[in-house]
């Protein structure tokens, strides 16, 4: 389970330009969920799972990982149970590393390394046999650079090592925004079969109001700081993109636009 409460998050304090953006803002996601988030740019979503995953900090309330308070606990500690894929496909992976090292790489992660060699050969075929399930080709890729690879490929590649390990937790952040539709469609139905074999507690933010309504059992939509729809089960299920649509031209004629 994941907890926010009453975060607050300012930005640019003390300044003419000093905005609030939370104000005692509280969500709760339970485990297992899916929760699919939408809103309009500058709604909190990204400032969100930054602050889950302890990229930025809060200015007040408290953050909670399966009931453990880890408002101070640096990123890197929250890493080991926590997964996360960004937008940019440069962002998971290491260019100048061949796949297989970048395979390797989040293999042992959280694991003491000391002097001994960073890539198992052991464990070579095992990264075969996951990316062959790809269909990309890159099992036949091993010792290419990952930096040569088209932005889906490496994308898809991010997917893998960030839940190579055991986590709770996965953050997806607009993964597919800077992928071609084909791609797109290949690494949501990656991203599908790898939350449900894994049971994995997922946030995804996301601007593909088709990916928002088809993944997930809980959808979010947010607002200047907050949540202003929030539907999960027989509701979410029964959602359409147009009911999407329809809340955000409600909002938008609510802001004078």
């Amino acid at each position: 389970m994941l907890e926010l409460r009453n975060i607050e998050k300012y930005y640019n304090p003390g300044t003419i330009n000093e905005m609030c953006l939370f104000d005692k803002f509280n969500l709760t996601v339970d485990k297992g969920e899916f929760v699919s988030v939408v809103g309009s740019n500058g709604s909190g979503k990204t400032s969100m799972l930054n602050i889950l995953c302890g990229s930025i900090p809060v200015d007040g309330g408290q953050i909670l990982m399966n009931g453990e308070d880890i408002t101070t606990k640096k990123e890197f500690k929250r890493n080991q149970k926590i997964g996360r894929v960004y937008q940019n496909p440069a962002m998971g992976t290491c260019p100048t590393m061949t796949i297989l090292e970048n395979m390797s790489l989040a293999d042992n992660k959280g694991k003491f390394f000391g002097l001994s060699s960073g890539i198992n050969k052991a464990r070579k075929e095992y990264y075969r046999e996951i990316l062959s399930q790809l269909g990309l080709g890159l099992e036949n890729k091993m010792d290419v650079k990952v930096g040569s690879l088209s932005g889906g490929q490496r994308q898809a590649i991010a997917l893998l090592m960030s839940t190579m390990t055991p986590i709770d937790f996965l953050i997806l952040d607009e993964h597919t925004a800077a992928l071609d539709p084909k791609t797109a469609e290949l690494i949501m139905e990656l991203t599908g079969k790898i939350v449900e074999e894994k049971k994995l507690t997922t946030i995804m933010v996301t601007h593909n109001l088709r990916y928002a309504v088809e993944y997930g059992n809980r959808l979010l939509m947010m607002h200047q700081g907050g949540v202003v729809m929030d539907l999960k089960g027989k509701e979410k299920e029964e959602l359409q993109v147009e009911d999407i649509l329809s809340k955000f031209n409600e909002i938008s004629i609510e802001c004078g636009n």
